[in-house]
């Protein structure tokens, strides 16, 4: 029985209580809410490699080795970010929305989503999570600063996208669709995936011009300006007059896209855990247990601006 099942079962009441490593916890406990820790077993360990005992310490050494040089370097770092870096993300009032959502309102735009991710040949569920963050799938919204629509694109973009009604969820997806690949194509090429996707979603928020800033106050200091995780410590920065002065394109609510990007990587896993092929087809007839469905109705959440 899988770790999953096990939660699954937790929070649907069939058991009352399971023991699970923690790691799998984190990665898992949004798409089951009701899920808490009751109490920690011993104290903290870090995880090890073991190999066999012998003469020969081969093998150990070159275990060892490579687990410091991946310190060192930061790889260890990076892949902490890229598989745990965003997964408290989303408390039990976010999770409880997505799900009603999820069922409620995707089904409207889905096949739109399918549509144009394959003109543009990126994942669906990629552009579902931008539309979701952006709108919470809601067409008709318009924010303070003007921008509209599922995508919520300005009127300037939606009109070098080819969008005449931004109000319009088919056209809407599309011109986002285009213009996030648009974005990624013109990253610089040092940019490798999957940091590439995560840069190409800040300057689909924050803009392209603030995103250099920030890699060019990354350089500065002595970091990799092609991995987001680096980049994204000099993101905030940029609403710091001592900072932004010293850049190109000046002012920029910099935690905005830090989050923005942390926000659409969870309901992308969530969005790729829910359309499993054996899963898939049941999230809009109800059948599937999705993060929160069943339970008690939090207070109500008002969309992203």
């Amino acid at each position: 029985m899988e770790v999953v099942d096990l939660l699954r079962m937790v929070d649907e009441g069939q058991i009352d209580l399971t023991l699970v490593d923690s790691n799998e916890l984190a990665m898992n406990q949004v798409y089951f809410p009701n899920v808490r820790v009751a109490f920690d077993v011993g104290d903290t360990r870090d995880q090890r490699w073991a190999v066999a005992a012998g003469e020969d310490n081969s093998l150990l050494n070159e275990i060892n080795e490579f687990l410091d040089k991946a310190q060192k370097n930061g790889t260890l770092q990076r892949l902490k970010d890229r598989y745990y870096g965003h997964v408290d993300v989303l408390g039990y009032v976010g999770a409880y929305t997505f799900a009603q959502h999820l069922q409620q309102r995707l089904p409207k735009y889905e096949k739109h989503f399918k549509s144009y991710a394959k003109v543009e040949q990126v994942d669906w569920r990629l552009l579902a999570a931008i539309g979701y963050q952006e709108s919470m799938w809601q067409p008709e919204v318009t924010s303070k600063t003007g921008v509209r629509g599922l995508m919520m694109l300005t009127q300037r973009t939606a009109q070098a996208m080819g969008v005449s009604n931004r109000l319009d969820p088919k056209q809407s997806i599309q011109g986002g669709a285009k213009y996030f690949m648009k974005i990624k194509a013109e990253l610089d090429d040092s940019i490798q995936e999957p940091d590439r996707t995560w840069f190409a979603l800040a300057a689909y928020n924050v803009g392209s011009g603030h995103l250099e800033d920030a890699r060019t106050l990354a350089k500065r200091e002595k970091l990799n300006p092609n991995k987001w995780l680096d980049v994204k410590k000099m993101l905030p920065r940029l609403s710091q007059k001592q900072w932004y002065r010293q850049t190109k394109y000046g002012y920029a609510r910099g935690g905005e896209p830090v989050h923005f990007v942390a926000n659409i990587r969870r309901y992308y896993d969530i969005l790729t855990w829910v359309t499993q092929p054996q899963l898939e087809g049941q999230v809009a007839e109800g059948n599937l247990h999705v993060p929160g469905v069943n339970k008690t109705k939090p207070a109500e959440q008002s969309p992203p601006m």
